[in-house]
């Protein structure tokens, strides 16, 4: 489910506070040396630093 038009536009990563790139069910840090994975749950995304995956 895609986020709401200009959602994307505002959010920024908690951890390095670069933008964020959707990608299926996660919104992905698009910082060099950050990379975390942030999940989108029913639509909400979950912006917690101990909820990102890291970067594989």
């Amino acid at each position: 489910m895609p986020l709401e038009a200009g959602l994307l536009e505002i959010l920024a990563c908690p951890a390095c506070h670069a933008p964020l790139e959707e990608r299926e069910t996660e919104l992905i840090c698009t910082g060099q040396d950050c990379g975390l994975a942030y999940p989108v749950r029913d639509g909400i995304p979950v912006l917690l630093v101990d909820e990102a995956r890291r970067p594989e």
